[in-house]
């Protein structure tokens, strides 16, 4: 035995940490790597036995290297604070939580607790759970089941220190006559109801955390009633900044306290009588829905438990009435899972709201709980999988669903357990890349990628089956359709009230519909065969739109698509053997106007919905670059080819969208997608363009074309509905005085003209529409400088007398297409232009002043215009963008992207809580509105949307209802608008040009 084993062996046995299971790392040599600079963070913290152990050979340390290759979080814990690994020498992982846990609890009692002393103990002991939770499951010490009740134990311990310290300290300041300042909650009248996962004891690992504050004025702890909404409101907001704000020593838990009656309008904390009142008289079933899990938490527990009892009537009804089961419809509507539409795709798969995903498990525990709560208390139960087991004890779903069920919820929570571990971030989405999926499949103890991407796409498909089984049989959620008679010329009365219990309000406009089907008036159902096809598919056909909510609107959509469809039997065959598409049409028609418009306008783009790989393929550079390829290279000549594009386009358009409604692609990935495509396509316009134009005019000697994409194309951020942005850059040879052709043109008026060319080959009308409507203006001097502008030009412009806004704007430029060469020097050029040493308080005026000027001149037309609100998209953008000019950001390497450049800032622009709120901030506004540009032509108006579209909005931002989003919104821009404030502060100089 070597010496340093012997001393080591001397000092201990080991850690007391028994890895189950084989981790393997991505990269062995890190891993050894990862060790030995651990081992000298802890010889440099007087941690020796620490040092020397990590120096042995063993199981321990191959599991340690292993998972301090695979997870960052771990990796910089454990070099941060080494201690925390030290310490499992004298006690298991389990002893020290216990610590923990009493620690955290006893905090709110020491003699020098203040607020600064809590949050900084908060944050120390919380890393340190974290560390440990995190370490536990990865060596299969703990099932996902331990961990997520060892996550909400510990934010349990974290709220009530918190609650506690905020008692006693009201206590102290005379706001409060606490009954027993030993145990500050009782009978101070403060209830916290712990929500969604924190109520069920399943916290994933980063989890934020739901919670409803309230609060009862007459309560023996309560002074001055009249005082307690204002006093308890204060704590509340308290409370949050203690468990939230992100300080040098990180944060405890993200609180939203959005779960309240009516968050936009109501204080932070409301008593218990205007609580009961307002669920009994206005609550909404996605509220009921939420209180199946609620649970107290902290502050006066029994209080929390005497309220919990009095909403019970509210929560478990007896009885079930048709308007809640349509409602209950319509939150199921928001999962948004399409039954056996294609694959899977596990790249990108969102494993909590995507198909398949653990909602969807939650999500019809609670529904059925609802259903039938009210007759059998056995299943007002909390926790997802024991609900499952009481499911199957009552009947009400099989044992194999309940098995099944319940195994693939834990490998799901294991598999969202490790996506989070990499960096302690709060995202459900697997990567996109080979690496970090190996990565994810490594920590989940899978050999690679390919092993881990089959047992994934089994598990989210065993649960999809089974999700969409369970609700079609579900009691109480079955029906019969009921009489439907379209023949003769006269509505049948039953079938009239059986279109009205279907969801349509003109059910006399939809027999006549139905008859013109029927009667074969339009090409598509002339056929005999097509009729009978129609006939069987009627029934599933009108539930699916019946459900959509503006039902005979939607429909009648639908008859339009109809109408100009050259035939139908296919079509209809289609429907008939796949509901998940019937149901995504019907989405589509209730929803999507624009959608709807373009499926309607040209119906051949719906061919690409019949791809069953459709929702698996991810809509990349490469996949869209082959497909425009095949689509495009035979064609006869220039004027086909832009028609090819138009179709093109048009179609991928469609599909991209497609994929953000049904959820397989997230609001960031469908912007790359977006970008990607018009890349490709004006890339494709240009080489048409210029081989057209050189066929009569030649070619200028060393002639070079790039085109700059700016804006949204140029932070590859477009949305269904954007215009694009470009620069058009040439150079040519010195010397050169004309072009080579028939007709020669002087280079200038050769790239002009080429340009207007260009301009007319992408934007102009013709029989396939348009391919994108172009905006020049932001090239060098507007529109009053020349549509081609010379490189040399461009540079010497851009650094002489370029204004700010140009700066800013040039921050998002990216060559897009054209002469590579020349791209890559004109992207060193933006890069060195950008690189200028700037004064960045004169900067920032000057951006503040701009957007002050915008807000005069273009003020936002409603709370909905989340672009120009204050506090909206723009304050995001100037923020990125002022940072990038003026070197504000961390990291190597050039960003485009506004959601990149954010995640950048550097803390000595941004504190670590700003630069959060901003992310968190961009990812929210870019859900809406890429939903919101995609599904409508207009303006989006809430009062006068498709209801579908309100469904997809709550989808896609995990809203549970309308309220919730617009205080949500509020809420937002407001932060956002008060960091905008502190960041780039106003002052009176006016923007001028130059750095």
């Amino acid at each position: 035995m070597s010496r340093a084993a012997k001393a080591a062996d001397s000092d201990t046995a080991g850690l007391l940490l028994k890895p189950a299971t084989k981790l393997l790392p991505l990269d062995a040599a890190a891993a050894r790597a990862e060790l030995a600079e651990l081992a000298s963070a802890a010889d440099e913290a007087g941690l020796e036995r620490l040092s020397r152990y990590l120096g042995l050979k063993g199981p321990i340390q191959d599991f340690l290297g292993a998972a301090f290759d695979l997870s960052d979080f771990l990796r910089d814990a454990a070099r941060r604070r080494p201690e925390m690994l030290d310490g499992l020498f004298d006690q298991t992982v389990e002893q020290r939580l216990e610590t923990i846990l009493s620690t955290i609890l006893a905090s709110p009692r020491a003699e020098d607790a203040s607020e600064n002393s809590l949050m900084t103990g908060l944050r120390a002991l919380k890393l340190e759970a974290h560390f440990l939770i995190a370490l536990a499951e990865l060596a299969g010490e703990a099932e996902a089941a331990e961990t997520v009740e060892r996550l909400s134990r510990l934010a349990d311990a974290c709220v009530s220190a918190a609650i506690d310290f905020l008692l006693l300290d009201a206590h102290g300041q005379g706001k409060l006559k606490l009954r027993d300042p030993q145990h500050p909650g009782v009978g101070s009248g403060w209830i916290i109801l712990g929500m969604g996962k924190l109520g069920a004891h399943e916290l994933n690992f980063s989890s934020d955390i739901d919670l409803i504050s309230f609060f009862d004025p007459e309560a023996p702890a309560v002074i001055d009633p009249m005082e307690a909404t204002d006093l308890f409101a204060r704590l509340s907001r308290r409370l949050v900044r203690i468990l939230q704000d992100r300080t040098e020593h990180g944060y405890v838990f993200r609180t939203d306290l959005r779960l309240r009656p009516d968050p936009g309008s109501t204080p932070l904390a409301i008593s218990i009588d205007a609580a009961l009142t307002y669920y009994e008289s206005r609550g909404q079933n996605w509220e009921r829905a939420a209180m199946i899990k609620a649970r107290p938490v902290a502050g006066d527990l029994k209080a929390g438990e005497a309220f919990l009892k009095e909403l019970q009537p509210y929560v478990w009804r007896k009885y079930l009435d048709y308007a809640a089961i349509a409602d209950i419809h319509s939150i199921k509507r928001q999962i948004h899972a399409h039954k056996g539409h294609g694959e899977i795709a596990v790249r990108g798969h969102n494993v909590k709201l995507g198909r398949g995903g653990i909602r969807e498990v939650e999500f019809f525990v609670q529904t059925q709980q609802l259903i039938a709560g009210g007759r059998f208390p056995e299943l007002r139960g909390r926790a997802t999988v024991p609900m499952l087991g009481e499911l199957a004890r009552r009947g009400w779903i099989s044992e194999d669903a309940r098995d099944g069920l319940a195994r693939q919820y834990w490998f799901l929570r294991r598999v969202e357990h490790a996506i989070q571990m990499v960096a302690d971030e709060q995202t459900h989405t697997l990567p996109e890349t080979d690496e970090g999926l190996r990565r994810i499949a490594r920590m989940l103890g899978f050999a690679g990628e390919a092993e881990f991407s089959a047992a994934l796409r089994a598990s989210l498909q065993e649960v999809e089956g089974h999700y969409a089984a369970l609700f079609e049989s579900a009691p109480g959620l079955s029906s019969g359709v009921g009489n439907l008679v379209f023949t003769g010329d006269v509505d049948d009365p039953d079938t009239l009230t059986t279109l009205s219990k279907l969801g349509f309000k003109r059910p006399s406009d939809i027999c006549r519909v139905m008859r013109s089907w029927h009667f074969g008036r339009y090409r598509a159902t002339q056929s005999a065969e097509a009729r009978e096809r129609l006939t069987e598919l009627t029934p599933a056909l009108l539930e699916a739109f019946g459900k959509t909510r503006k039902a005979d609107k939607a429909l009648m959509r639908f008859d339009q698509f109809l109408a100009g469809l050259p035939a139908g039997i296919q079509l209809f065959s289609l429907l008939q053997s796949n509901p998940s598409l019937l149901r995504l049409l019907a989405t589509i028609m209730g929803a999507a106007p624009r959608l709807a418009e373009i499926i309607t306008r040209r119906p051949h783009v719906f061919d690409g919905l019949l791809d069953p790989a459709l929702l698996a393929e991810l809509p990349n550079r490469a996949y869209l670059s082959a497909r425009l390829a095949a689509f495009v290279d035979s064609s006869a000549g220039y004027e086909e080819t832009l028609d090819r594009l138009r179709i093109f386009c048009a179609e991928q358009k469609f599909l991209i969208g497609v994929r953000l409604l049904a959820g397989a692609i997230d609001a960031g990935r469908a912007g790359k997608a977006f970008s990607d495509l018009a890349d490709l396509a004006i890339g494709a316009a240009l080489d048409a363009v210029e081989a057209e134009f050189a066929i009569r005019h030649g070619r200028v000697p060393g002639g070079r074309v790039a085109i700059l994409g700016m804006g949204k194309l140029g932070s590859r951020e477009l949305t269904a509905g954007s215009d694009v942005d470009l620069i058009l850059l040439y150079d040519h040879d010195a010397d050169a005085e004309e072009s080579d052709g028939e007709k020669p043109l002087a280079p200038s008026h050769y790239y002009a003209r080429m340009t207007q060319r260009l301009i007319a080959a992408v934007s102009a009308p013709t029989a396939e529409g348009v391919l994108y409507e172009l905006d020049l203006r932001l090239r060098p001097s507007g529109n009053k400088g020349p549509v081609a502008t010379h490189v040399d030009a461009f540079r010497k412009y851009q650094r002489n007398d370029a204004w700010t806004w140009e700066h800013m704007a040039l921050t998002r430029a990216r060559v897009v297409a054209g002469d590579a060469d020349l791209g890559a020097e004109i992207e060193a050029d933006v890069v060195e232009i950008l690189s200028l040493p700037r004064d960045g308080a004169k900067i920032a005026a000057e951006a503040a002043e701009m957007r002050a000027l915008i807000l005069e001149e273009k003020p936002p037309r409603d709370e909905w215009d989340v672009k120009l609100a204050p506090g909206g998209l723009i304050d995001l953008e100037f923020i990125a963008q002022v940072a990038t000019l003026t070197g504000r950001l961390e990291g190597e390497g050039r960003t485009t992207a506004t959601a990149a450049a954010l995640a950048r800032l550097s803390p000595d622009f941004a504190d670590v809580q700003a630069r959060q709120d901003l992310v968190d901030a961009w990812a929210f506004y870019l859900s809406l509105t890429q939903m919101i540009r995609l599904c409508l032509t207009g303006p989006f108006e809430s009062d006068d949307s498709p209801p579908g579209l309100i469904d997809l909005l709550l989808a896609t931002t995990d809203l549970p209802d309308v309220k919730v989003l617009e205080a949500h919104l509020k809420d937002t821009e407001k932060t956002v608008r008060g960091h905008f404030d502190r960041l780039l502060p106003a002052s009176k100089r006016k923007a001028s040009r130059g750095s």
